[in-house]
């Protein structure tokens, strides 16, 4: 296994420390800090593992399709864990993850067909506002950062419809062809 697997791999086993750092009285008011910090370093991960495989040319099946199954966990898990805190509204939570799902349909429609849909600018600045958004709702620092926090899960929604309608926009070819 190649060095941009191992640190996707990485990143999903770092999902449920995260989660219990998060979730659970473990070290008192650490906890929330540890949990940001495993966050941040997942979400490094997944910019890390992406750079060195193109620069090395370390492309592999397994991390064309890890790569973004690993990002949608670990964004997915972290927003679930702030509705759960009530700190993220379920009804864009909801939005996203149903993109999600869309978007790996689609993906899935599109390969059997002998498509490959790359992740496009949308996808990725979708992914980028959605980890902003978790770190300030974790950080919790009120004040400024509420408004922050706010503007940031508006931008993410809208990032996320819009990447939803860019892909399909660009690969509405996938709908006419192997059935659907």
């Amino acid at each position: 296994m190649n060095l941009p697997n191992k640190l996707t791999v990485l990143r999903v086993v770092m999902i449920p420390f995260f989660v219990a750092f998060l979730l659970f009285d473990i070290t008192g008011a650490a906890d929330k800090w540890i949990a940001l910090a495993i966050f941040c370093a997942a979400s490094l991960t997944d910019m890390l593992d992406g750079k060195i495989a193109r620069k090395y040319n370390l492309v592999t099946n397994f991390g064309k399709f890890m790569d973004p199954l690993a990002d949608k966990l670990l964004v997915c898990t972290a927003m679930i864990c702030l509705v759960s805190m009530d700190k993220l509204n379920v009804i864009v939570v909801l939005v996203i993850i149903a993109r999600e799902f869309i978007i790996s349909g689609f993906r899935l429609v599109a390969s059997d067909n002998g498509i490959v849909i790359a992740a496009s600018y949308w996808g990725k600045f979708k992914t980028v506002s959605q980890m902003a958004m978790v770190i300030v709702l974790i950080m919790d620092l009120g004040g400024v950062f509420e408004m922050i926090g706010n503007v940031l899960v508006w931008v993410a929604l809208i990032l996320t419809v819009v990447s939803l309608v860019d892909y399909i926009a660009k690969n509405k070819q996938v709908l006419t062809q192997g059935g659907m």
